[in-house]
């Protein structure tokens, strides 16, 4: 018998971060929302001992990503297979840092990006990434060293200068 309640309070405190954190590692909205609902449905499948674990939203987190990766990896397949174009997707924001993290996101290397956004978005320590991912520590904290890099060049505004508080367009 599953604990309905329990499965509830769960879903209802971890959905909308655990979505937030798998569309910015996938840079697609559509595709989290889809791979996010079928992580919580295998969750619920499986909650007698999901709930058990040391940390179930880890576990819902990384089958999400997997599925979306999964999708994605179809996908891609099926417009090689049919040579058709892509089309460009974009996420509607909050504000302008968003959208410039966002976007500075997009321009780095999915590895990267994915341990960035699980290091300072998810909020994990580098232990957790590669108890959740299974990816190395070192390799965790060379990608989280490169993406910072990474990133700090794409967040920088050099079509301003700033003097004296203001900003001067060059």
């Amino acid at each position: 018998m599953r604990d309905t309640e329990d499965f509830d309070t769960f879903y209802a405190m971890s959905s909308r971060r655990v979505l937030a954190q798998v569309a910015m590692m996938v840079d697609s909205p559509a595709e989290a929302e889809d791979a996010v609902s079928e992580a919580y449905l295998r969750a619920w499948n499986r909650w007698h001992r999901i709930s058990r674990y040391e940390n179930p939203e880890a576990w819902v987190r990384q089958v999400a990503y997997r599925h979306a990766v999964s999708a994605w990896r179809k996908a891609i397949n099926r417009l090689q297979a049919h040579r058709r174009d892509t089309t460009d997707q974009s996420i509607e924001a909050l504000n302008p840092d968003h959208v410039a993290i966002v976007a500075a996101l997009r321009k780095i290397p999915a590895d990267q990006r994915r341990v960035i956004v699980l290091h300072h978005i998810a909020g994990l320590s580098v232990a957790e990434i590669h108890q959740e991912t299974g990816i190395p520590a070192g390799t965790v904290t060379t990608w989280l060293a490169r993406g910072r890099r990474a990133l700090a060049a794409h967040l920088t505004d050099s079509d301003t200068l700033e003097t004296g508080g203001e900003h001067r367009d060059v």
